[in-house]
């Protein structure tokens, strides 16, 4: 929902901010409908993400495509990097070494602060949504342990775009009461360094989640409690997750069973395990226990 709301609010304000840029040949106003431009493509790229990532597992996939989503969201932080804080600080260097006074600022003002408005009712939407799934955690540590990039990456976008917006409000005011023409570039260039830096952070993030990420603790020892819990087991040897996607975990296993049972009886075991874990955390989809027994 709140991927839609950005992408919706997004097509919108980049075409108006270009046509002010153009009007009033501002910087920072430029810098921003490049930042609207660049956060439209990556709404769409998070939304295929989305997409591709519900498809069904098949022969050449057979763990399915839920990882599809973290690849967007790392390509969406690339892009947020080279296009959107490149183009900015590019901008603004050429503002501030080549400063133009800017043209009819109300028309920038009246532009940015409908833009705050559309920006700030998205956000509102991707906070709210993000609040409810967070749970009991922290916000950063949310963000930290969060495995559902979609989420966090549109709302650290809307929070940099609502920031950009007010950098690029103040540099344009202070380049008109201080009559100094080069604060609309400098504006443009802070909004260069923000997105660079949240595009970072992003990037870090996603990696983690593409190379293979862990369930979350609670998960891991509620699994290997409910394992060491049935009175057939003697000892979990060991427990691996990884998430495939941000509600998909796999779970591999190795169980020591109790001397004395025989082959169908593991086999039962197995799988009354196998229908427990899926029961308690629907999240573990994909289970492998390797089983042995004790002599």
């Amino acid at each position: 929902m709140a991927v839609y709301a950005a992408l919706a609010g997004n097509l919108a304000i980049a075409v108006t901010k270009f046509g002010a840029a153009v009007f009033t040949g501002s910087s920072a106003m430029l810098s921003e409908a490049i930042h609207s431009v660049v956060d439209t493509g990556n709404q769409a790229l998070l939304l295929y993400g989305m997409y591709r990532a519900g498809l069904p597992a098949d022969a050449r996939h057979p763990f399915g495509y839920g990882k599809e989503l973290y690849f967007w969201s790392f390509v969406v932080a690339i892009l947020i990097f080279g296009l959107g804080a490149g183009f900015s600080i590019y901008e603004g260097m050429h503002g501030i070494l080549q400063p133009t006074p800017v043209q009819n600022a109300m028309v920038s003002y009246v532009v940015l602060g409908f833009s705050l408005v559309f920006e700030g009712g998205a956000g509102f939407l991707a906070l709210r949504q993000f609040l409810r799934e967070k749970g009991d955690m922290g916000f950063f540590e949310a963000v930290r342990r969060g495995k559902d990039p979609a989420l966090f990456t549109v709302l650290f976008e809307d929070s940099a775009a609502i920031l950009g917006l007010i950098i690029a409000m103040v540099g344009i005011f202070l380049g008109q009461q201080l009559q100094l023409p080069w604060m609309d570039g400098a504006a443009a260039v802070a909004i260069g360094l923000l997105l660079a830096g949240v595009a970072l952070f992003l990037a870090y993030e996603c990696k983690a989640l593409l190379i293979g990420e862990a369930a979350e603790p609670h998960v891991v020892e509620g699994c290997r409690a409910l394992l060491n819990g049935d009175r057939r087991v003697v000892r979990v040897a060991d427990v691996r997750t990884m998430h495939l996607g941000p509600r998909e975990i796999l779970l591999a296993a190795d169980l020591d069973f109790a001397d004395g049972l025989i082959s169908q009886e593991v086999e039962i075991a197995t799988a009354e395990l196998e229908t427990k874990l899926r029961e308690n955390f629907p999240e573990v989809r994909r289970i492998y226990l390797e089983t042995r027994k004790l002599s």
